[in-house]
């Protein structure tokens, strides 16, 4: 006859679930970030491709290096999403794991202990790759010099006006 947990083994089961659920709830949060980001660049992205098309000498090659950025953003981005998704996996099997090993009675420490630090692991890495898209991303927003200087010409006698 096959013996079935009680309601309090179940309880604490849950229990120790907990945190690896709270955890996915924050994962959660992490992947709304980078789904965010990562949809503001295929934005930009998709803008600065239009205008390369047209655009000839220093403003093209400008698009060009822009365009390059970004699409390596897009890159690293998707590496931190991946890289979270694969950690909430990892989460989610721990959370099966302690259920399986309450049910069965089965002594699955090890296996579960060295999952969580596997998904830690993931974790860790999607965080450090997130960090590489924010550099690379604040590297390449400068607002260009003949923006910052400009000065607009009088349409009268083409002298830039002066300050009343």
């Amino acid at each position: 006859m096959i013996l079935l947990p009680q309601v309090s083994q179940v309880a604490a089961t849950i229990q120790l679930a907990v945190a690896p659920v709270f955890m996915l709830a924050g994962l959660g949060a992490f992947l709304n970030v980078c789904a965010g980001r990562l949809a503001r660049v295929i934005d930009r992205a998709r803008k600065v491709e239009q205008s390369v098309l047209v655009t000839r000498g220093g403003e093209h090659d400008r698009l060009v290096a822009e365009i390059r950025v970004l699409d390596k953003r897009m890159s690293v981005v998707n590496g931190a999403i991946f890289l979270s998704v694969a950690s909430g996996c990892a989460i989610c099997l721990v959370v099966m794991l302690l259920f399986a090993a309450e049910l069965f009675n089965a002594h699955l420490g090890t296996a579960i202990a060295l999952i969580f630090i596997f998904a830690m692991l993931l974790q860790t890495a999607a965080f450090a790759t997130f960090i590489q898209e924010i550099r690379l991303a604040s590297r390449t927003i400068h607002i260009r010099n003949e923006v910052l200087f400009h000065q607009v010409e009088d349409e009268d006698d083409g002298e830039a006006p002066t300050g009343a």
